[in-house]
């Protein structure tokens, strides 16, 4: 007979209450306004993100990665597994309560990623150090990871979302080294967005990883020389 979920914490947000729930050892929920976000035990979509963008940069000389959203740290860990010892990894959370859980009751699901010496957690929203780095024009990020609990949709702004919008890809780019990834997860593809990231200057790699059942989207793009 299956465990029953227990809530480990719920807070509060602008979107609605926020909660941790556990299942067991290992299985874990967390959702937002009664929507699961993300699932412990379904979760290939944000290892091969992970592991797709930082493979693309893990030769270069001291890789510097952005991921924008650290969940249950599932991609930072397929990240970390991807690069070098000498890699640098931002992780850019806009819920405090977020890291909190990645260092307490999620730790051991990715070996206490967010305690590895390559990383660095900002609590901040992702979109603001991506324009940073593109106004300063220095340390710039090898590869931009965005792994959001809403990819782009049709109901996507197209200009100002600030994310996924034709400002904020161009915003991206700048932010980017020379031939520079850009990742993103999605729940389906998008062509609206695929048409904004070439205008942007992307070529674009598009995988729907894992075989039958729910399979999500993953964006790899390529900042053109």
């Amino acid at each position: 007979m299956a465990q029953p979920w227990k809530t480990i914490e719920t807070i509060e947000t602008v979107d609605g209450p926020l909660e941790l729930r556990r299942r067991g050892e290992r299985d874990f929920l967390i959702m937002i306004n009664g929507r699961v976000l993300m699932n412990s035990s379904s979760n290939r979509s944000e290892i091969v993100l992970g592991e797709l963008a930082a493979k693309k940069v893990a030769m270069r000389p001291k890789p510097r990665v952005l991921v924008g959203g650290l969940g249950m740290g599932l991609t930072l860990k397929a990240v970390l597994d991807a690069l070098p010892a000498d890699a640098e990894v931002v992780v850019a959370e806009f819920n405090p309560v977020v890291v909190r859980w990645c260092r307490g009751p999620l730790a051991d699901l990715t070996l206490r990623s967010v305690e590895d010496p390559r990383v660095k957690v900002i609590v901040d929203d992702v979109a603001y150090l991506i324009g940073q780095a593109a106004e300063t024009k220095t340390n710039r990020f090898d590869a931009i990871i965005i792994d959001l609990y809403e990819g782009p949709h049709a109901k996507t702004d197209g200009v100002n979302d600030p994310f996924y919008g034709s400002r904020a890809l161009k915003t991206t780019a700048a932010a980017l080294t020379t031939e520079g990834i850009f990742a993103i997860w999605g729940e389906n593809p998008d062509e609206a967005f695929e048409k904004r990231l070439v205008a942007a200057g992307f070529t674009i790699d598009r995988q729907r990883p894992g075989r039958g059942g729910l399979r999500h989207v993953v964006y790899v793009a390529e900042k053109q020389g």
